[in-house]
């Protein structure tokens, strides 16, 4: 696949096969887009092109809307990479940008710059200045410009039932089984590892305290979850604490995991963690020994469903 920064970037002798949307989460419902979009670019001997986009729209234009993605935008890149599609295009959305006129989009983007032949877009799909062009609109400015708009009609994106809000929703929630189940993959947190506090040397329970720079990134909530990570090759599960450590006096977040059978300076290393479900709430103990006894508790329910779930 590779990777174009904004549609003046991109560049092919072949014409494409397009689809566009923010993606976010790259879900179940996306994922039956994307393989349509492949297979019909395959048949026609188009290049398979996905326009997206980045900033997400609602953060440019809704900042009050306190937006979370599911996936930062390299890990987008990254679940996309799988999808078997020729072309990223990751287009700035900026207030000029919005600005466009459907013409203008259509003419300037995916005519001229992208080359389109076929465009494969949801029924619901809106575009242009305001949002006010709609399927009916693409398929006219089609029969002029000389592209194929392919439905994706409302019954195939119904029959999935999934949405980026649901698994946002979800993971609110601590529903982190439902919203991988949405995913049809494990949701992820992407960090650098950094000094804490340390306190977890001294329940014996060491901890990789993950940094994670982009503060659009969706955080799920506070509480307890068994992970699994791939360090050097190697997958290690864990448990990971999300919260504030109110037992030990803590006041901002964090997100700490506690790996099992792994002896390793971590620190300044890069990992991504999947969250693969979540055991209890985080609560305040009324000894640092409840919560000790506590923690090794999730040691053992932790250890189960993983060989319950991931015995090899």
């Amino acid at each position: 696949m590779k990777e174009h920064q904004g549609a003046n970037a991109f560049n092919s002798e072949r014409q494409t096969a397009v689809t566009i949307g923010t993606f976010d989460g790259v879900h179940a419902g996306h994922q039956k887009i994307i393989e349509r979009l492949v297979n019909t670019a395959k048949a026609n001997n188009l290049e398979s092109a996905i326009l997206t986009f980045f900033p997400h729209p609602r953060m440019v234009l809704q900042k009050e809307s306190g937006l979370k993605l599911i996936n930062t935008i390299a890990e987008r890149k990254q679940m996309l990479e799988s999808t078997g599609v020729d072309h990223l295009i990751v287009h700035p959305f900026t207030h000029q940008f919005s600005r466009l006129s459907a013409l203008e989009f259509v003419r300037d983007i995916l005519v001229n710059k992208l080359k389109a032949k076929k465009v494969i877009i949801g029924y619901d799909h809106r575009f242009g200045r305001n949002r006010t062009a709609d399927i009916n609109n693409l398929k006219e400015f089609g029969e002029q410009f000389g592209f194929e708009v392919e439905e994706i009609s409302k019954q195939e994106v119904e029959a999935v039932a999934v949405s980026s809000t649901k698994i946002r929703n979800a993971l609110y929630e601590g529903r982190v089984e439902k919203a991988n189940n949405y995913l049809q993959h494990p949701f992820t947190l992407t960090g650098t590892v950094v000094k804490g506090r340390g306190l977890g040397k001294e329940f014996n329970f060491p901890t990789a305290n993950l940094d994670i720079k982009e503060d659009y990134k969706l955080i799920p909530k506070n509480g307890v979850y068994v992970v699994r990570s791939q360090i050097d090759g190697r997958n290690f599960f864990g448990m990971m604490n999300i919260g504030t450590n109110p037992t030990v006096g803590g006041e901002d977040q964090t997100v700490e995991t506690y790996f099992f059978d792994l002896e390793q300076d971590l620190y300044d290393k890069k990992l991504q963690i999947e969250l693969l479900v979540r055991i209890r709430d985080e609560k305040k103990f009324d000894s640092v020994e409840s919560l000790t006894i506590a923690m090794k508790q999730d040691q053992a329910f932790s250890r189960q469903y993983i060989r319950d779930n991931y015995a090899e």
